[in-house]
């Protein structure tokens, strides 16, 4: 989704996050992460002021997003998505005010068949990351917006249609300060 989405809109990156896990296949390092062993990863997140703007452990790993890469991209004047599970989001509403859109798949059914047809996980991984799912879902209430991924094409349609909308926000368009 945010690949398309990317393609089609101006001026949006994506924050590429920093992980303890190993690399699946075809995932590349500095593209799909940053892939680093948990000593840097704690050396990063301890850093002062903080190396990270969220971090969180995931399903026995850690992941977070670089606080300077994000600024960094922001003050290029770009918009910056961050791929960030429940953890990571809540920290960063406690900073900031980002726009959060809360991406769900059509049923928990339909998660674990998308899961397991990737066949990047083992079945213990698979029902820990189901686990999580459900507790996951019952944040949805906390964000902005919801979008359901059942058709991928609507779904594009409906991120690139809230990115649009939130870029014409009156406080966002610096064309209205005069007015």
């Amino acid at each position: 989704m945010v690949r398309d989405v990317m393609r089609q809109l101006p001026d949006l990156v994506f924050s590429i996050s920093h992980t303890t896990r190993q690399p699946r296949n075809k995932e590349k390092n500095g593209v799909n992460y940053h892939f680093v062993s948990p000593d840097v990863f704690v050396e990063l997140r301890d850093q002062k002021p903080s190396g990270f703007l969220e971090w969180a452990e995931v399903h026995g790993n850690f992941y977070g997003t670089s606080k300077d890469e994000v600024e960094r991209q922001q003050s290029a004047g770009h918009d910056v998505i961050l791929d960030i599970d429940v953890q990571g989001a809540e920290q960063v509403m406690a900073k900031a005010s980002p726009v959060t859109i809360f991406i769900a798949p059509p049923s928990i059914q339909e998660l674990e068949r998308r899961l397991r047809g990737r066949n990047t996980e083992d079945d213990a991984t698979v029902t820990l990351r189901m686990q999580n799912a459900q507790k996951e879902m019952e944040a949805a209430v906390m964000y902005d917006y919801l979008i359901v991924n059942d058709v991928l094409e609507e779904a594009i349609e409906c991120l690139k249609s809230i990115i649009i909308a939130e870029r014409c926000r009156c406080q966002k368009n610096t064309l209205g300060q005069g007015l």
